[in-house]
Parts: C-alpha cells; structure tokens; sequence
C-alpha cells in the first residue's frame, strides 16, 4: 500500500529510495506536525540506518516539491505537514506545543476585505494564533 505522500512524490516524479518512502510513510501517518528530530525518531523505529542528515534532506526536497509545508510556530524548531489540499489556520498552544487546525469563514472573509480596502487582492496568506489554554471560567 502507497501513502499518500509518497504517492505524490511517485507522482512528481521523485526518485523514491527505501529511506525516503520510510520518512513519506511517516509523514503521511502524523496526526501531528513534527518537526525534523521526531521524524528521526518515528523513521528510525522502522530502520535504523535513517539519519538525521538524510530526513533533513528528505523533507527539504519533499517542501521544495510543494508535497509538505514547513511552519515555524514559534519554538526554535521547523515541524513539517502534509501541504493541505483546503486551506486552514493554526491555534498554536505556548505551553504545550500543541498545533489546533482550524478554518473560520469569517476570519477568511475579514483577511479578503482588509486586502481590497488596502488596495490589494489577495492571493495567499498563513494565519497563526497563539494562546494558552484557559482554565475553568477565565
């Protein structure tokens, strides 16, 4: 069975050595966004002959072939995802790590309407919220 990622890397036409089906593999199974060290770690339970130079130069080839994204939240450390078919915004919690992925209409409709008032159209944007979460009723 092709996952996903490593089918779209078949697709494009990538040379797919067994390491980099492995890093694929695990990029398509994260319900997180990891970042290049647990790749490494996640990638190193299936063969242990992976490095961390070669997922590092793994996942830049696989970002400069628009199959994943890299997102800098904040932490000192790149964490990769799947490059998402629809688009949504990240939450990003600052005591956890956590990343919550949303998509808000409003936000979205808000973000056009500021562009055109300022003269522009516009084409692309990334949001990213920061918070902690709130206890009880605060």
């Amino acid at each position: 069975m092709t996952d996903r990622i490593e089918q779209l890397c078949v697709d494009k036409g990538l040379r797919m050595t067994e390491q980099r089906r492995v890093i694929a593999r695990v990029l398509s199974r994260a319900d997180d966004h990891p970042d290049a060290e647990e790749l490494h770690r996640r990638a190193n339970e299936i063969d242990k002959g992976i490095s961390l130079a070669t997922v590092y130069r793994t996942v830049r080839l696989f970002e400069d072939a628009g199959i994943i994204e890299r997102h800098d939240f904040r932490d000192g450390r790149s964490r990769y995802e799947e490059a998402p078919e629809d688009h949504h915004d990240h939450l990003i919690d600052m005591n956890t790590g956590d990343v919550v992925e949303f998509y808000d209409e409003e936000i979205e409709r808000l973000q056009e309407a500021i562009a055109r008032r300022l003269g522009y159209k516009l084409v692309d944007h990334r949001l990213e919220l920061y918070g902690v979460k709130l206890k009880g009723g605060e």
